[in-house]
């Protein structure tokens, strides 16, 4: 049952955290390993050359979101409530989650035949909703965010006595996901760094603490979204902080304050920290789709995004693809905003003279360059300085910058002053 920090001193909480990690062995991984076998799929490693490429290392994907419920956090809601003793079962659980932690809680407990009630931010996309409710998991929804159904969670758990399972800021959680690490190194086991991405910290803190104990020569970094940078904060400053908001595209990373004992773990482990902006992630759930053909998440993209900031090259990296639940209207979002970052897509309004051909000019132009027309919009009414004028906006495909500009180019060479709009 989680305990109120305002029970007790945060020195008493942290000395106290800080024993955990200094008492916890590689044994109490390999023992949730073995707990967690015929439950969890042991992914497999994927070689990218297109990734190997991008950063200058030999990369190869951990594709988590292949596993059971499409994430990682099956592997620690089933290490925690499997362990519980009878009583606790019979009690129920109940957790807070914006969607991989949920899922996790709700397969493990429907296979140990346990009652499950979770508190989801009442943003949380409908597939996840619904995939939660489909396991059989009573879903209660709250709050714009993880922290307002965190502590909704926590009065209905005191209300009915329910056992709680936190989703990252608890020992056999973080220990159930560390089992990733053991995969990876006993599939490639000359590795030099791993990547893993940070909401709360215990995927970061399991991940971290497997790899160091078995082979502490190998670097693991933590990701996190720049908006949401809840660990690196904390690290930072020597100490748990609140963000005042975590808004970003990585959902299931919108922690705004990270775990007390996972931000222990992450200190003693972890290497590093880098954050990645919306852009960059986007952009690697792009090239994950178009290179791999693989679907993932905001958050479940985090360490591809991150590739490009490792501080060395010719290595052996893994990173970890954490998730794939996301709906499609939400892949479809993000992949148009991904294609124009990378001006795959290119938007212009341009002012015509109000007169026959001059719609046809615009699409000789476009024609001669190779940019294939998506959208057009011929408007008189924007025009407020002149009766004689339309204003005439394109949105196109395009194949990078450069192409953007060799149209841009074009189109004034022919007497137009394009403007762009993306």
């Amino acid at each position: 049952m989680p305990e109120d920090k305002k029970d007790r001193p945060a020195h008493d909480e942290a000395a106290e955290n800080e024993a955990i990690v200094a008492r916890t062995t590689i044994a109490d991984v390999y023992r949730a390993s073995k707990q967690l076998e015929g439950v969890a799929r042991k992914t497999r490693l994927i070689h990218s050359d297109y990734f190997s490429e991008l950063s200058g290392n030999d990369v190869y994907l951990k594709p988590e979101n292949l596993q059971h419920t499409g994430a990682f956090k099956l592997r620690g809601a089933y290490n925690k409530i499997s362990q519980l003793t009878e009583e606790e079962k019979e009690k129920g659980v109940i957790t807070a989650s914006a969607g991989n932690h949920a899922q996790g809680v709700a397969y493990a407990a429907k296979k140990l035949g346990v009652k499950a009630v979770i508190c989801m931010p009442a943003t949380t996309p409908l597939l996840k909703v619904e995939a939660t409710k489909a396991l059989g998991a009573e879903v209660v929804l709250h709050g714009d965010g993880f922290d307002d159904a965190y502590a909704y969670s926590l009065e209905l758990q005191k209300q009915h006595g329910y056992v709680y399972i936190h989703p990252f800021n608890d020992l056999q959680v973080l220990l159930g996901q560390g089992t990733t690490a053991l995969e990876i190194i006993d599939a490639l086991k000359d590795v030099d760094a791993i990547l893993v991405p940070i909401g709360g910290g215990g995927f970061a803190s399991g991940v971290a603490l497997a790899t160091k104990l078995v082979n502490p020569n190998v670097k693991v970094y933590g990701v996190e979204p720049e908006n949401a940078a809840c660990m690196k904060a904390a690290l930072a400053k020597g100490g748990i902080v609140s963000l005042a908001s975590a808004d970003t595209v990585a959902d299931g990373c919108a922690v705004k304050t990270a775990g007390t004992l996972t931000y222990a773990f992450c200190k003693k482990y972890l290497d590093d920290i880098f954050t990645v902006s919306e852009m960059e992630i986007m952009g690697a759930l792009l090239s994950l789709i178009e290179k791999h053909k693989l679907i993932a998440e905001g958050a479940g993209v985090l360490s591809l995004a991150a590739l490009s900031k490792l501080p060395f090259q010719d290595k052996k990296v893994a990173a970890i693809v954490s998730g794939g639940n996301i709906d499609i209207s939400t892949i479809s979002a993000l992949i148009d905003k991904a294609l124009i970052a990378r001006s795959r897509v290119f938007c212009f309004g341009v002012q015509l003279p109000d007169k026959p051909g001059q719609l046809l000019n615009i699409s000789r132009i476009l024609a001669e360059q190779n940019a294939n027309v998506i959208e057009l919009n011929h408007n008189q009414a924007k025009v407020t300085d002149s009766f004689k004028k339309v204003v005439l906006e394109v949105t196109c495909e395009t194949h990078n910058e450069e192409h953007v500009q060799r149209i841009i180019t074009a189109l004034r060479a022919h007497g137009y002053e394009p403007e762009r709009v993306y």
